[in-house]
């Protein structure tokens, strides 16, 4: 039976979703005014035009450097406090430059530094905000808040520019600065408000590098989420080129005015919100994966309409459309990223897709650049489109992951390894084996199986794997992993899930009925160091 599709407005009935929603609305459009300010007063300081490019860069360079960092904070702290430091941190960064602006106190390199410190909090904050979401909606009302999400910061780009061109010609960039801060303040408000459930800690926190080590192994080993990556890195990389070429459009090949290109940036927004409201009924007839083809193949008529079109209100209508085939592969493709994870790792896993999603606008805007400076706009335009389209082909391989909540959930079915009294819960590493009795005849079909369960060590924690074979007796069958110490390997047993229950059960489906499965634990030796010259 088919699930009725939510409503696309129905997240906003969970009071601590709305008022984060309509929050991060307001500190958007801060945000998008601080840009707009902080790029105008570069141009009063200097007249060189890579000072003012560096504007950007020193914006947006921390998250290339603090994505993943950021995601492993936010899985091993509480993720409210965390928000709450980094948004006090931009608030202060905010409050700073506005008080030094106005005094006429601010010169080159002290605007960079600042901005450069307020693109740190972003990229400290994003993998904790995109990672809170499932906590605050049900499973169902996930697709449509991460729309509604979406939707919020189309609509900041939409009005926030506008709002700090009024404010920079009437008073000066300052009172861009100015605003912005008290927007961090009503997001601090809403997650004080908040009051997050947890479960109590039965093990010590990870530590940062061991965080980033397991999100790393997770990332490498998960398929459900490399096929997101994947489909993310080929639907960016080509659809970059509509945003960062859109301004040339509009100034060199319509020769337009900064109204129309405001214009047209207003209809991209439009367009995700009228996109946005047909959502869930899409997603309900198409799924998510055919969903995704289809958005993209729309846009990459868009990039082919912008290549060929050189009237502005037949552009208009363009632009809609791209609004909204960009939120549907947008929110279709984080959802996928959001539940294919486990909430022990969610937070690193959106860092690595977040790192995906901007490396891709970041190289394919520079990609897109040098083809149209060496050739044209519209052959930049056409060469995005093919590309764009050849990338539908990755999805024949790469299905975007359906997984259910239940199989995420830990399935605490392991038990509980014994430590010897006075042995040390931080000793390792830790050699665990599995002994397994095997009727030759079916040693093929469950060495297959053992693939599977390889790629389920690890994920949850296993730096190394290996399936041996009795050189005496061929039935004898040896597994053995390890974990980096006693106290990752119990780290281990509460992140496999019931999803992966079943893995293990399909491999020891082929263990000799009426014989166990032997597991023993073995910690690394402690050897006394040599004396010189002993051998």
């Amino acid at each position: 039976m088919s699930v009725p599709a939510t409503s696309p407005w129905s997240p906003l009935r969970q009071t601590t979703f709305r008022w984060l929603w309509l929050a991060s609305i307001a500190s958007n459009i801060g945000t998008w005014m601080h840009e707009v300010g902080a790029g105008w007063l570069m141009t009063t300081l200097s007249a060189s035009p890579l000072n003012v490019a560096l504007v950007q860069v020193a914006g947006s360079l921390p998250m290339f450097f603090l994505a993943l960092p950021a995601g492993a904070l936010a899985d091993i702290v509480d993720k409210r406090r965390y928000l709450l430091g980094v948004q006090l941190w931009m608030a202060t960064v905010a409050t700073l430059l506005a008080a030094l602006t106005l005094l006429g106190l601010t010169s080159v390199w002290l605007l960079l530094a600042l901005t450069l410190c307020m693109g740190i909090g972003t990229a400290l904050m994003m993998p904790a905000w995109s990672a809170t979401t499932p906590e605050l909606v049900d499973k169902d009302e996930l697709p449509a808040a991460v729309a509604l999400s979406s939707v919020g910061v189309n609509l900041a780009r939409a009005v926030g520019p506008a709002i700090a061109g009024v404010l920079v010609s009437l008073v000066g960039p300052w009172l861009t600065f100015a605003l912005n801060a008290p927007s961090f303040f009503a997001v601090i408000a809403v997650l004080l408000a908040w009051r997050r459930e947890t479960e109590p800690a039965v093990l010590p926190a990870e530590r940062l590098f061991g965080a980033l080590r397991a999100g790393w192994r997770y990332s490498r080993s998960s398929r459900p989420l490399q096929a997101v990556l994947v489909r993310a890195l080929a639907f960016f990389l080509g659809a970059s080129a509509g945003m960062s070429l859109l301004p040339l459009i509009v100034r060199g090949e319509l020769q337009g005015s900064a109204t129309d290109f405001g214009l047209l940036l207003g209809c991209v927004g439009i367009g995700a919100v009228l996109g946005a409201a047909f959502l869930p009924r899409l997603r309900e007839r198409l799924g998510g994966d055919r969903l995704v083809l289809l958005a993209s193949l729309l846009y990459a008529l868009v990039l082919i309409a912008l290549a060929l079109l050189r009237d502005l209100y037949l552009l208009v209508p363009v632009m809609l459309l791209s609004g909204a085939a960009w939120i549907a592969v947008l929110s279709s493709l984080q959802v996928a990223a959001q539940t294919s994870v486990p909430g022990w790792v969610r937070a690193r896993a959106l860092a690595v897709y977040i790192l995906v999603f901007f490396g891709s606008m970041a190289a394919g805007g520079t990609l897109w650049g040098l083809v149209a400076s060496r050739a044209s706009i519209p052959f930049a335009l056409l060469c995005a489109a093919a590309l764009l389209a050849l990338g539908l082909l990755v999805a024949l391989r790469f299905h975007l992951p359906v997984t259910e909540a239940e199989d995420l959930a830990p399935s605490l079915h392991w038990p509980a390894p014994i430590l010897a009294e006075g042995l040390d819960r931080e000793r390792g590493p830790v050699v665990v084996t599995l002994e397994y009795d095997i009727d030759p005849r079916r040693a093929a079909a469950f060495q297959q199986a053992m693939e599977e369960v390889r790629g389920m060590r690890r994920r949850n924690g296993a730096i190394s794997w290996c399936l041996v074979q009795d050189s005496e007796n061929p039935r004898q069958w040896l597994e053995f992993f390890i974990d980096e110490s006693w106290l990752e390997h119990l780290r281990h047993h509460q992140r496999v899930t019931r999803g992966e229950l079943k893995i293990e059960a399909a491999a020891r489906r082929f263990q000799t009925p009426g014989i166990d499965i032997r597991i023993r634990h073995y910690l690394k030796g402690r050897l006394a160091p040599e004396h010189p010259g002993r051998k």
